[in-house]
């Protein structure tokens, strides 16, 4: 039965340029899980946008002496572009800055007031003397004092992965002077997660199918006690309050809002058919699932702070995965946009096609552990791989198929142990696919595809089908067959990682229908094949 799935995909900072480390961490496997999910006759939803009220926009604005929507405008155009560019398969790509967005966040804002998790109180922020103005999070910098990284920001640290509060730092600086900002009282809204110590607990200890660093991130979080946040900060690049107890001068913060963007998002995507309460359905249905892509340094907003929320608010689902991955590396360094590590998305649309990049990355998802790429590793994984195995196969059998088979698919021979042999083992391999992909294992059931794309080229290499057909014209046009076939459901396990390419071959044998292998239609034409994928050709120094 067809079951409602929410994929929620981590909101970009419209800061800069994202890079293939993002890409890899959370938008490809998200695209990959959704379009297997779609593939089975499941009801997806996947949504995401860009996060226009961070404090690295208007670090960047400052910078560049233009306004932060200056830079929204500016990448967030970026980020549609190369979503399309790259296949990504939204339901809907949106962003935090529309009024539905402030709506909805205010909403959540009221609730959770009524219900008492919201509170204010007096506490201390950075405030810079020589700019005279209080510092956001992002507005400063110094040591953490977790792990003694001395380029740790202020609301995270990229060393440890530990969130901040600035307050905390070390020798902290700030990042619009360089001056060394002074502890002032100030009043805000405070979320009250520690109301949620026990039941978060409780709940992180029921998950099944939870990778084991993200359990085990988020439960040691528990287990050193939650502490209450501030949810308000004293910016004008924000959402409004829907409350004006504080004053002038102060907006709701990022961090609390962001996430709100994925039920946002959904009651955007609502609003655009003929039924816009159509978004509870996969957000009040007790059959709907929920998986949230994102990098391991976003585990603590997904797998307490969200869940917090919405526990605060009532009656919304909570999330049912939350497959974090880890990092992406680049020449030994965590790929990071803000500290110009790492090869852009841009940059690698710029060398190579579409699905080469799919499939390098996907080929290399941090699914247990970080990973290293790199350009000249993208180039071998496409040519040794991507090239010389799945995209030789594809045309030398399309190739010998219109040479020695009319052009077309002809009715086979009866088939010999070998023939079903192979075909069983494809079918099988379908089946292990599904079950890792719905795992959300993406890496092994990518292996899963290439191996079988292995085992149809053993299977010509052992029977040579080009040597019988001289002798024995059924037999070999019969093997032929077998070896399209096998394609035929091998095709499949590649069609979530390779839509570009997947496409091109559906235009040969006909829309993948389901998610098993379907027999060839006798009578189909096939036509003198172009390659699927161009071999990669780098500069010497690449």
């Amino acid at each position: 039965m067809s079951k409602p799935i929410l994929v929620a995909v981590a909101w970009p900072y419209a800061s800069g340029s994202r890079h293939v480390g993002h890409l890899g961490g959370a938008y490809l496997p998200a695209d990959v899980f959704a379009r297997f999910q779609r593939r089975i006759g499941n009801e997806v939803l996947m949504v995401s946008g860009s996060d226009v009220h961070g404090t690295p926009i208007t670090v960047r604005a400052d910078e560049e002496g233009v306004t932060p929507q200056d830079i929204v405008d500016r990448y967030h155009n970026e980020f549609v572009r190369q979503w399309e560019e790259l296949g990504i398969s939204w339901d809907l790509y949106t962003s935090t800055g529309t009024a539905n967005h402030a709506a909805v966040t205010q909403d959540m804002f009221m609730k959770q007031l009524e219900n008492g998790h919201i509170d204010r109180r007096i506490s201390e922020q950075f405030y810079d003397p020589q700019a005279q103005r209080f510092l956001p999070d992002r507005y400063v910098e110094g040591t953490c004092p977790n792990c003694g990284y001395t380029d740790a920001r202020g609301d995270q640290c990229d060393n440890c992965g530990r969130t901040l509060d600035p307050i905390d730092l070390i020798n902290p600086r700030s990042k619009l002077s360089g001056a060394t900002p002074e502890p002032r009282e100030t009043e805000h809204f405070y979320f009250k997660l520690s109301d949620f110590q026990t039941e978060l607990e409780t709940w992180l200890k029921s998950r099944k199918g939870w990778r084991n660093h993200v359990l085990n991130f988020a439960l040691g979080w528990i287990e050193e006690g939650l502490h209450d946040r501030a949810i308000t900060r004293d910016i004008e690049w924000g959402i409004d309050l829907p409350v004006d107890d504080l004053g002038e001068g102060k907006r709701i913060y990022v961090w609390y809002d962001a996430v709100i963007g994925y039920l946002s998002a959904s009651k955007e995507w609502a609003a655009g058919t003929d039924d816009p309460d159509r978004w509870k359905h996969w957000w009040e249905n007790p059959e709907a699932e929920s998986y949230y892509f994102v990098g391991k340094d976003n585990i603590p907003f997904h797998a307490i702070f969200w869940p917090a929320q919405l526990m605060a608010y009532g009656g919304l689902n909570l999330p049912t995965n939350v497959p974090a991955n880890q990092y992406v590396t680049f020449k030994g360094g965590k790929a990071s946009a803000s500290r110009g590590i790492g090869l852009t998305i841009q940059d690698a649309l710029d060398q190579f096609e579409p699905d080469a990049i799919r499939y390098a990355l996907a080929a290399a998802f941090p699914e247990q552990s970080d990973t290293e790429i790199s350009v000249a590793e993208i180039a071998r994984r496409v040519n040794e791989e991507l090239v010389a195995t799945w995209g030789n196969l594809v045309n030398r059998v399309l190739s010998m198929t219109n040479k020695s088979c009319d052009a077309q698919i002809l009715e086979p021979g009866p088939y010999s142990d070998e023939d079903q042999a192979l075909l069983d083992l494809v079918d099988a391999a379908i089946v292990d696919a599904a079950a890792q992909i719905s795992a959300v294992e993406l890496r092994a059931a990518l292996r899963r595809a290439m191996s079988s794309a292995q085992a149809v080229n053993a299977y010509l290499n052992a029977t040579e089908p080009w040597k019988v057909i001289k002798v024995d014209q059924e037999r070999g046009r019969t093997m032929l067959h077998v070896a399209l076939s096998a394609i035929n459901g091998v095709r499949v396990m590649f069609d979530p990682f390779l839509p570009f390419t997947s496409a091109k071959i559906s235009d040969i044998l006909g829309p993948i229908e389901g998610w098993h292998r379907a027999p060839l239609v006798i009578g189909t034409p096939i036509a003198k094949p172009t390659p699927l994928f161009a071999k990669v050709e780098l500069e010497a120094d690449a």
